[in-house]
């Protein structure tokens, strides 16, 4: 049975993190002790809906969560350290602390600790996220306990909803760029003065020519598109902030 454990404090457990080439313990104390945390647990690192989803919006929010109060946000799951700290820098989630449960004491801990021996995966944690206050747990929002992998209310949207349901979200942006443009360097720039996050593709290395001929309809750089909306060149994109 999946316990729904808010106004507990988080269990007392040392987790065993590879940071650079030493071996360092991080504590829950460290972790949580006088910050308003975020944490969101899943059942692997390199998964599929952990690596499309889950991660990568917690991500994309993180800065909306911290204007709102979050300090940190926190990824568990049971996996060694060495695994979770690959699928960091594969996801380039910067604005995410992974911590490995190798052993699963802390979801163990938490009654979230699940046999999932029909993948081949062994013990692992149910996906749930919670809001943290200084080790203590003021909300937490479970996946329903059904067949499979269910992905309905840990997410990063939900959460933000529960501690501010009038945040302003952040819009989708991407640019398509080629290195040495001077005028990708200006309409990142303009991006960037506005406060924008963005995500940039970069021709010859994430994409080819054929790419921005078949998205964009043109073949200059840059391009922007803003939450499906195709803006342009950097004229443009000035023209559209004027």
């Amino acid at each position: 049975m999946l316990e729904n454990r808010e106004g507990q404090s988080v269990p007392n457990v040392t987790f065993h993190t590879r940071q650079g080439d030493a071996w360092v313990d991080v504590t829950t104390e460290q972790l949580f002790k006088n910050k308003t945390v975020v944490v969101f647990a899943l059942p692997g690192a390199f998964t599929p809906t952990c690596s499309s989803t889950h991660l990568p919006r917690y991500n994309e929010l993180a800065g909306v969560l911290k204007e709102n109060g979050v300090d940190d946000i926190v990824c568990i799951s049971v996996n060694d350290t060495f695994v979770m700290n690959a699928w960091l820098a594969d996801q380039e989630a910067d604005n995410i602390t992974v911590i490995p449960d190798g052993n699963g004491e802390f979801s163990e801990g938490m009654g979230m600790l699940v046999d999932k021996d029909e993948l081949g995966f062994g013990k692992r944690s149910w996906r749930y996220s919670m809001l943290v206050k200084d080790g203590v747990i003021e909300k937490m929002f479970i996946e329903p306990n059904v067949p499979g992998d269910p992905f309905e209310v840990s997410d990063a949207d939900t959460m933000l909803e529960y501690i501010n349901a009038d945040a302003k979200k952040p819009s989708a942006i991407s640019i398509i760029t080629k290195p040495g443009c001077p005028f990708c360097a200006k309409a990142k720039q303009l991006l960037i003065d506005k406060g924008l996050a963005y995500e940039e593709i970069i021709l010859g290395t994430d994409a080819t020519s054929v790419s921005l001929k078949a998205i964009s309809g043109r073949s200059t750089v840059p391009q922007v598109f803003i939450e499906g909306k195709h803006i342009g060149g950097s004229d443009e994109l000035e023209a559209h902030f004027a």
